[in-house]
């Protein structure tokens, strides 16, 4: 997230003190990634130091300075909005080096890996979809939709992109099935994929997630990784 550019963004609307700034930020977003006032003046003060901002007036009685943009960050907040966020570097996924790594080293069962985050992911897509109902739906106001509360459009991301990680664990699971029992897929012996994920197909989650994984009582070759304790 880059807090340098949503702050610019921002003070395009007109001068701002740093408690502004925070509050707006996190009103715009949805209050799904809450800033500390402290990282706000400490962002103003490196802009400030960039030529990108300078500080409007005088202090107010409480010593607190409103900021205004310069001519040259308004130049680059108008060329964020035109500027395609990079993709070619994904950002580390915590659930991806896992994975990884137990399907590379010995005494890991992946499969209780994925059971695990898949129930986990399961759980919180529900409260996604509870609350996602409650802003579509409110008993006495009319309904939300993208174009009014900025909070729905970041809920509905959130919920593509936990339904893309059910999808992701589903398709490891079944790709690690196709690998006898005890061995671990190299880049020689990676195959075709038996289930492989269409990209655009959504399946119902509720329906794909009811089954548990493999037994480890009837798949020797894995431990349950819980801290030496099969």
């Amino acid at each position: 997230m880059s807090v340098r550019q949503s702050l610019l963004a921002i003070l395009r609307d007109g001068p701002r003190y740093g408690a502004r700034l925070k509050a707006e930020f996190e009103a715009r977003t949805g209050g799904v990634w809450p800033l500390n006032v402290g990282q706000v003046y400490t962002t103003l003060a490196r802009l400030e130091r960039d030529g990108l901002v300078v500080g409007d007036g005088a202090p107010d009685d409480e010593g607190k300075i409103a900021y205004r943009l310069t001519d040259a960050g308004r130049t680059e907040a108008d060329a964020w909005w035109l500027a395609p966020v990079g993709v070619s570097e994904p950002a580390r996924d915590e659930l991806v080096i896992k994975l990884a790594l137990a399907i590379a080293g010995p005494g890991v069962d992946p499969y209780a890996v994925i059971h695990t985050q898949r129930t986990a992911t399961m759980r919180h897509l529900q409260e996604l979809t509870r609350l996602k109902l409650t802003l579509t739906s409110p008993p006495a106001a009319p309904p939300n939709t993208l174009g009014t509360d900025p909070e729905l459009l970041v809920l509905e991301h959130q919920l593509f992109t936990v339904e893309a990680q059910l999808r992701w664990l589903d398709h490891v699971e079944a790709t690690l099935a196709t690998y006898p029992t005890g061995t671990t897929p190299t880049p020689a012996t990676r195959a075709t994929p038996v289930a492989p994920i269409t990209p655009g197909v959504v399946a119902n989650p509720a329906a794909r997630h009811t089954s548990a994984s493999p037994d480890p009582t009837t798949n020797p070759a894995h431990t349950v990784p819980t801290g030496g304790t099969p």
